[in-house]
């Protein structure tokens, strides 16, 4: 079976390592399912350069986590530039969270299934599926699918 290449945002970094948040559980689920082989995991220098403002201790575990789960990192690319500059244009996405527009453009442009985040403000949300979905489709993409770890891992009873 073909696995299917997600993207991990930047929240689900924090989630690992912080054990009293809801989702903890569901996202080192989740990284133990990319160690088992389920997925391929990708995510982006949009990321890392996010965790780059983290404290250094939790910064240096956060970025190994890239490296334990053989994570790809995605460089930048002009077209994911205008994806997401579209996305804040047509209101998916406001101006100055813009990278969490990059986010979304960069698992578009690279043919990601699905981009998982607990980013319910502008990434996780109703809205912003809709209409980043509708402008990938009216671009040429497919619609990536936004989902929170807790709808991705596998429950025991499956």
């Amino acid at each position: 079976m073909r696995k299917q290449k997600i993207y991990i945002e930047t929240t689900l970094f924090n989630f690992y390592f912080d054990k009293d948040r809801d989702a903890h559980a569901a996202t080192v689920k989740l990284f133990q399912e990319i160690a088992a082989g389920k997925y391929e995991a990708f995510t982006s220098t949009y990321v890392t350069d996010e965790l780059e403002s983290a404290s250094e201790e939790k910064r240096d575990k956060m970025m190994g986590l890239i490296t334990e789960y053989d994570i790809t990192v995605l460089a930048p690319n002009d077209e994911a530039a205008r994806l997401a500059d579209i996305y804040v244009s047509e209101g998916a996405i406001p101006q100055r969270f813009r990278t969490d527009g990059l986010h979304i453009a960069i698992a578009t442009v690279n043919d990601l299934e699905m981009i998982i985040s607990m980013n319910f403000q502008h990434i996780v949300k109703r809205k912003t599926k809709m209409l980043t979905g509708n402008i990938n489709v009216l671009n040429g993409y497919r619609a990536v699918e936004i989902l929170n770890p807790m709808e991705v891992v596998e429950d025991e009873n499956d």
